[in-house]
């Protein structure tokens, strides 16, 4: 499974690597100090002990699945900026084969790079009655996550791009099914929106844990690229007419908005976190 092209020409973020398994159906990568092969993940808890692979160090891209084959210019190998991109980030795509198709789908997150698998733990939640469930534990899923960063427009087609900041994990989720890591899970999803939300919020039920599922995702196995910079310029570029350059794009949040039934003021937290979102950390 590979991203989708994002741009028509020779700087789209492409992940696409080709895929050869061992005759065991694993896949090899190369031969890298702390590196993790496809699909690797450590069972346990949350707190369940250091991971294999230090996520503050270890460099990204540890097979060959996750090995850039084209763009390597814009290959990123340092994990913090992984995990700089998932800080930033509010929605993932997750790809799973589903029966006779794939299906790919928006979900919101949690992260914690210190987490009980391989590279750091990525946590997905969904209901226990979605039909991506059991396809999800029985295979490999792909992950990705862009953040748009400008609109690229040159002076021909061929060269309009765009800058941004991309991501590829793969590898075989586990269900989360220790109760304490489910809750932390929960409440990290529920941080990721609003950073200490989850702490002002009651427990979730019995009800509400019965009906949800959490899987964790090692991010041991991942890519990422990113793009920055003006248009690329062909011989004789310079000689043509028409105007080139980036726009520039940035997400914004506008003032929250309370519910009808709600006395109370916003919260300091919702303030600044919507503050952030649209780029005014002054508050």
């Amino acid at each position: 499974m590979t991203t989708q092209q994002l741009t028509p020409g020779p700087d789209a973020p492409d992940h696409d690597a080709p895929v050869h398994a061992a005759p065991d159906g694993s896949v090899p990568g190369p031969s890298t100090a702390g590196s993790a092969t496809a699909g690797s993940n450590a069972a346990g808890s949350a707190g369940a002990g250091p991971t294999a692979l230090d996520p503050s160090s270890a460099a990204l891209s540890p097979t060959v699945r996750t090995t850039p084959t084209r763009g390597r210019n814009r290959q990123v190998d340092e994990r913090d900026r992984l995990m700089a991109l998932l800080s930033d980030a509010l929605i993932v795509h997750l790809g799973v084969v589903a029966g006779a198709y794939p299906v790919v789908l928006p979900t919101a997150f949690g992260v914690d790079p210190a987490g009980p698998d391989d590279g750091g733990t990525l946590y997905l939640h969904g209901s226990v009655a979605a039909g991506w469930l059991a396809p999800a534990l029985e295979q490999d899923v792909c992950v990705t996550v862009t953040e748009l960063d400008g609109l690229v427009l040159a002076r021909t087609g061929f060269h309009h791009s765009m800058n941004y900041r991309s991501a590829v994990v793969i590898g075989r989720p586990r269900m989360v099914t220790d109760h304490e890591e489910r809750r932390r899970a929960l409440d990290l999803i529920v941080d990721h929106m609003v950073p200490g939300r989850a702490a002002t919020l009651r427990p979730a039920t019995r009800k509400e844990l019965v009906a949800t599922v959490v899987i964790a995702l090692p991010l041991a196995e991942a890519s990422m690229k990113q793009r920055t910079g003006g248009a690329t310029l062909e011989p004789g570029d310079l000689e043509l007419d028409g105007w080139a350059g980036v726009v520039p794009v940035s997400r914004t949040a506008s003032s929250p908005v309370t519910e009808d039934y709600v006395a109370d003021p916003v919260p300091e937290l919702v303030l600044r976190r919507a503050a952030e979102l649209s780029g005014d950390s002054e508050r």
